[in-house]
Order: structure tokens, then sequence, then C-alpha cells
């Protein structure tokens, strides 16, 4: 038995009017995802713990078996294994996106945070702007590290865990209120911009008409993490197929093998078909029990507030991946179980994450049952099924 998730980062939503009062996943043609749910089982389960912040760290970890409220030690150190930083357990890791600022204003605190991404910028690009960051700004208490795309690593020696500001929370907002309180982190941020805003680079994707990446924003801090390995309590040997460091870090602390698929970035224009043949030949050629498949897109493009780019989303993660997983798993005569389900809802109109429950397929290769039900938010509910504890959905796909 060969067994798979297959995660939509923040592919649930809530109804949109403009879509006839139907959610992204209901609107969209995901005709493999329904043929699954009417061969399998449909649900909700609450991936985020009561109390905690609704986020890809924590609710990824609870969809691999973790309990956030015992494993959480922050985002950024997670993808600080990543990328090989390192850490010391004095050290504190925190994000540094490289955002988007307002440039009409005079003073940084009145700037308005119009895109945490920066466009999608591409790494190769982010690369060079973080090392003129870097080339201003590093001392021996702060350590800057190239990440994916607009995502990267600030370490902190001997530093403190604060209640920082995620980007994507506030976007369109004034950042006056919004700057960290610790002196040396707001002066780097305001320092940054100073440094990025003309520099080359933003210049030339300002002529393009793309967003510049003119400003570090800090966010996401925590301390060295320490997670068992997958396969002590479940007994598989998992892999991980991820385009962002987050998913790669929870791997790498997890014990499981990491697969980099070329022209997987994170975006609506990633390797789907790469991440596919790779899900297969993990399970089929490599002897692995277990894969776990992740798709930025769905994620990205709630938080840009795009509902036709989420769509399309969801629709390429049905049509790209879903199936030719399931149908090369079928020719290669393995038989598998699988989870379908996005780690927390990135509603379009709140542009942010929301802790809300999410809605999980469950299919089984040797299942025979025919429903009627397909796989969406409103139709997951009514089923009546519902796992109140996210971690121990990974035990519910094992048969634990």
């Amino acid at each position: 038995m060969k067994y798979l998730v297959i995660l939509g980062d923040g592919m649930a939503d809530l109804p949109i009017e403009s879509l006839g009062g139907k959610t992204p996943l209901e609107y969209a043609a995901t005709p493999k995802m329904d043929e699954l749910a009417s061969k399998g089982e449909i649900g909700m389960v609450h991936t985020i713990p009561d109390g905690m912040k609704p986020g890809s760290d924590t609710a990824n970890l609870s969809v691999l078996g973790y309990d956030p409220r015992k494993f959480y030690s922050g985002r950024s150190p997670l993808e600080a294994l990543s990328i090989g930083v390192p850490m010391k357990d004095t050290d504190i890791a925190l994000r540094c996106n490289i955002v988007t600022l307002s440039e009409e204003e005079d003073n940084y605190e009145d700037r308005t945070i119009l895109d945490h991404s920066s466009g999608e910028i591409s790494t190769e690009e982010c690369a060079v702007l973080l090392e003129a960051v870097r080339k201003e700004l590093e001392t021996d208490v702060y350590h800057f590290y190239v990440g994916t795309s607009y995502r990267h690593c600030l370490i902190w020696e001997n530093g403190e865990v604060l209640d920082l500001v995620q980007p994507h929370d506030v976007l369109g907002q004034k950042i006056g209120d919004k700057l960290p309180e610790n002196e040396a982190l707001r002066s780097m941020m305001k320092k940054s911009y100073d440094i990025l805003v003309n520099h080359p680079i933003n210049i030339e994707r300002k002529k393009k008409g793309l967003n510049p990446a003119n400003s570090c924003w800090f966010w996401g801090a925590g301390t060295k993490p320490a997670l068992y390995p997958f396969t002590e309590r479940t007994h598989k040997n998992g892999a991980m197929i991820s385009a962002v460091d987050l998913l790669k870090g929870i791997a790498v602390g997890t014990s499981m093998k990491v697969i980099n698929v070329e022209g997987a970035n994170g975006g609506l224009d990633t390797n789907y078909e790469g991440k596919a043949k790779a899900a297969i030949d993990v399970l089929t050629k490599d002897g692995y029990d277990f894969v776990y498949v992740h798709l930025e897109g769905p994620d990205e493009m709630g938080h840009q507030g795009n509902v036709e780019k989420k769509i399309k989303a969801i629709e390429n993660l049905d049509a790209r991946i879903i199936r030719p997983i399931a149908e090369g798993l079928e020719a290669a005569g393995e038989e598998f179980r699988m989870v379908i389900l996005p780690d927390h809802p990135t509603p379009i109109c709140l542009r942010t994450h929301s802790a809300d429950d999410v809605p999980y397929l469950l299919y089984d290769s040797r299942a025979s049952r025919r429903e009627t039900w397909h796989y969406n938010e409103r139709e997951a509910k009514e089923s009546g099924h519902f796992i109140s504890e996210g971690y121990q959905m990974i035990d519910y796909l094992f048969e634990i």
C-alpha cells in the first residue's frame, strides 16, 4: 500500500457573490477530485489548534501528524532548516520577506504595504537584492540567508522571540503601527528601503510594470525546532515535494526525503507535471511508502485577492497533479490511499489566512462504493464527517 497527502495550500475559501455564492473550490472544474470523492469519503478537519495563529507552519505540521501545541517553535526556524542555516539553541530565526511598499510618502512609517511577495519575484533577482542588504546591515549579531523567491531568513544571535506582524495580514494598510517595537529590527527595515528603492533591479522592474522589491519585513520569529523522525510513529518512510522552504524545512526536521523539482517555484506557473512525476517515481521506483505533495499556488492567489487565478490554481491541481498521480499509480498496479485537502483557508475577501475548518477527501484505490459527493466545502460539511484534531488525520490515512 502506498500513501499520499496532496495539499492545496490555502485552497479553502468562503462563498463569493460573483461566483453565484460558490467558493473557488466549488466553482472550479475539478472532475478528478469529484470522481475520487464519489468513490471515497469527504468531511471537515480542524487543522489549526484553538488559540494558535492560522498559518502554513502550524497547519502543515498538523497534517503531517505533529501536534503544533507540542512541536511548533516558530515559522522561520523551520525554513532555516531547509536552507541549511546552522542554528544554535540561543539563535532566533526570523522570516525576512522582501515586500513592496508604496513610494510616494516622505516617511517610512506612512508607507503602505502593497504586496507581500513583490510580484512573486524570482529567487535569482531577490538574491541580488538581499546581498545588497546584507552588505550594509549584516553584523556579528544579525545574519541574512537567501531562501526562495521573496522568502528569506534573518538569524538573530542571542535574540528573543517577538510577536511580529505578518505582512500578508496588513496588505493595503499603512505600516506605522505594524512595525516591530524592537528598535534594531525597525531600523534595519527602514534602512533596507533606502538600500533597495533605487536598486537597478527595482528600477527595471518598475519600467516593466512589475512591483519593486523595496523593503525587508521581519516576522515569524522562533527558536530551533525539535521534531522526531516521521518514521518513528508511522513506521513509514516519507518524501516531501514542495517549492517552498517551510515545507522542505519540516521535511528536514522530520528526517523525510526532500525532492527538489526543477521549475517548481511556488507560483501559478510551477512545474505541475514535474511534481506529479516525482511523486509517482518516489513511490514506484524508489520504494518509499508515503509522499506529501504541496502546491502553494492557491494560497498565493488568495493573498493576491485574485479569484480567477485561484480557480485556475485549483483546476491545475486537479488536472495536472492529482489526475496524473492517480492514473500513474493505477497503471503501475499500486494500491494506494490518498488524502486531498488544504492546510487552512485563504479567503479572497480577507487576503490572509483564517482558522476555519477545511474539507478533506480520503480515497482508497480498493474502494468500490459509489456516492454522489463532490469535493468542496459545502458538501464536506453536509457529509457529517469531522476530525477535530488535525494531527490525527495522518493516522486516519495510515489506518493506525
